[in-house]
């Protein structure tokens, strides 16, 4: 394909920086959309988003926070945006319906930019591989004790480099349009496996302590973290306590020709993370 000049919101995040990255390795024009970027980019200051725009062919999109009553409307402001900007498609990053209490939130966004005129590949993903190692749950595989409110519930967990290539595939290859994709891992494991896998891998024990969302609740906000963000972490588990994200999709398989990455490859390429 012809060089393609791509607008990556979320560029600082665990697939945004991966997008950007196969992007410019591929030859293309990367635009990383942050407050400290320049032209700067804010979901909640329209004004920054012409400049932003400018001169751009597509968006990878990550979507503001459905738990903001006001994600779906700005999700359908900046596909006008970007539809008056001349943007010709987008790959918008969400949940998937299972994982949610507000599927009308996930529905209503991803229809925000085809009813703008662009052409849109969804890509809902499961809870992150990289989690563990790069965000909240580091500090409980460093500890040794996974503590979380999931029961014997299983989740798909995903890789962050798969979600990154996918993406940039369907950036960058108009096949995809008009596609809806769920990106799992080849595996649904509950937090006990993971924690064996863990424990396997390191050589180190890592234990599995299921919590009551009260206690887990509790827990997070002793430990400072915001009352609004314990409650929302809470919901997420709920999800998988549930078993709505028991089940695995092959549609990074579909799109790259090659299986999803497991969670045990993931985990051996990443001990040192939990062992240095």
């Amino acid at each position: 394909m012809a060089n393609t000049t791509v607008l990556v919101t979320g560029s600082t995040g665990k697939t945004g920086r991966r997008v950007s990255e196969r992007l410019r390795q591929r030859g293309h024009d990367v635009r990383e959309a942050s407050r400290s970027s320049r032209p700067s980019f804010d979901w909640q200051d329209h004004n920054t988003w012409p400049p932003a725009l400018h001169g751009v062919d597509a968006v990878y999109v990550v979507i503001p926070d459905l738990g903001d009553p006001a994600a779906v409307e700005t999700t359908r402001s900046f596909a006008a945006h970007a539809a008056a900007a001349g943007v010709r498609k987008a790959v918008m990053v969400s949940v998937p319906i299972a994982g949610t209490d507000d599927s009308a939130a996930i529905t209503d966004t991803e229809k925000a930019f085809t009813a703008a005129g662009l052409a849109l590949t969804a890509l809902r993903l499961r809870w992150f591989n990289q989690n563990f190692s790069e965000d909240f749950l580091l500090d409980s595989v460093t500890v040794g004790d996974i503590r979380v409110p999931a029961g014997d519930g299983r989740e798909a967990f995903v890789d962050a480099d798969d979600i990154a290539d996918v993406a940039v595939q369907c950036l960058l290859d108009d096949v995809h349009d008009g596609r809806y994709y769920e990106l799992t891992g080849p595996d649904a494991l509950s937090f006990k496996e993971v924690a064996a896998i863990l424990t396997e891998i390191t050589g180190r024990t890592i234990t599995y302590s299921p919590l009551s969302a009260a206690q887990f609740i509790s827990e997070q906000e002793a430990s400072g973290a915001p009352t609004d963000w314990a409650h929302a972490l809470t919901g997420l588990y709920s999800k998988i306590a549930d078993g709505s994200l028991d089940s695995t999709s092959t549609d990074i398989e579909a799109v790259l020709g090659r299986p999803a990455r497991s969670f045990r490859s993931y985990a051996t390429a990443t001990a040192q993370a939990w062992t240095s």
